[in-house]
């Protein structure tokens, strides 16, 4: 799921995996405590068995179904976070493996597996090198997970192409790209223009000392829908969440107000032929 941190000014540059990596494990390590303690029934981290919510519209798998019949399948969630969505998947008769960079939100997601009778297997590493065979999963999926935090999401839509077997099923949800021109404003702020939708660089903060500590990065929709073909992956949806009338609570930058305007979230539905 997003980060609520709001926006300080950016550290303009580029920023390359490496740095990106270890700056978003270091942050989601120190944040995972406060995460949870806000978030943490939202997304079903407390709810024995799980959760599967593709964003903060609340719009729940269990509604629209993109995944398909999980029963008997083995599939991966990447930036599995505490693991609510793998957990839900294992509940319905999943092989599931949640795979995340932060070792503070795994341990969230083994604590939340008590409650569970289906233990999750856990593995800590980036998505941008799964470290898994070829063609080892029926499905792939990601709740806000990883994607918008990679700095090579091109790389990554590959690696998932590479462990999915022939006719396998890619979904994953992210920040809509339109959201990169707004400020992280929940209210009337919000709703205007500050940034080109074009401007690519990623957005990120640093200490005091210049070390980068937190990395977002944008990606147009054309570029989305390139990454994703140009991994050998055919797009067959693009689902835009719309809010739910009577959803009142505010998640950082996504609110009622805008999203009465235009949507916060993209779910991008793939499969490999």
């Amino acid at each position: 799921m997003p980060a609520d941190t709001p926006r300080p000014p950016r550290v303009l540059g580029d920023v390359d995996t490496s740095t990106s990596e270890r700056a978003n494990r270091s942050w989601w390590d120190a944040e995972a405590a406060e995460y949870h303690a806000e978030h943490g029934e939202f997304i079903g981290n407390r709810t024995p068995g799980g959760e599967f919510v593709w964003g903060p519209e609340r719009l729940r798998e269990s509604e629209i179904g993109l995944l398909g019949d999980v029963a008997d399948r083995d599939v991966l969630e990447v930036g599995c976070g505490s693991a609510p969505c793998a957990r839900w998947l294992s509940a319905r008769g999943a092989r599931v493996v949640g795979l995340d960079v932060s070792a503070g939100m795994l341990a969230h997601a083994v604590d939340a597996m008590r409650l569970d009778e289906r233990p999750v297997p856990l593995v800590q590493a980036g998505a941008e090198r799964l470290p898994f065979a070829d063609e080892s999963f029926d499905l792939a999926c990601s709740s806000f997970g990883a994607i918008p935090f990679v700095a090579d999401s091109a790389r990554a839509m590959r690696e998932v192409a590479r462990v999915l077997r022939p006719g396998g099923r890619w979904v994953f949800a992210a920040n809509h790209p339109m959201r990169w021109m707004f400020l992280d404003d929940p209210g009337p702020d919000g709703l205007v223009v500050r940034m080109s939708y074009f401007d690519r660089t990623p957005y990120s903060e640093a200490d005091d000392d210049g070390v980068v500590t937190y990395v977002e990065h944008h990606r147009t929709m054309g570029d989305r829908i390139r990454e994703i073909v140009g991994a050998g992956l055919v797009l067959d949806d693009v689902v835009e969440p719309e809010w739910p009338e009577d959803l009142d609570q505010e998640w950082g930058q996504w609110s009622p107000l805008r999203g009465s305007y235009f949507p916060g979230t993209a779910i991008f539905v793939c499969h490999k032929p």
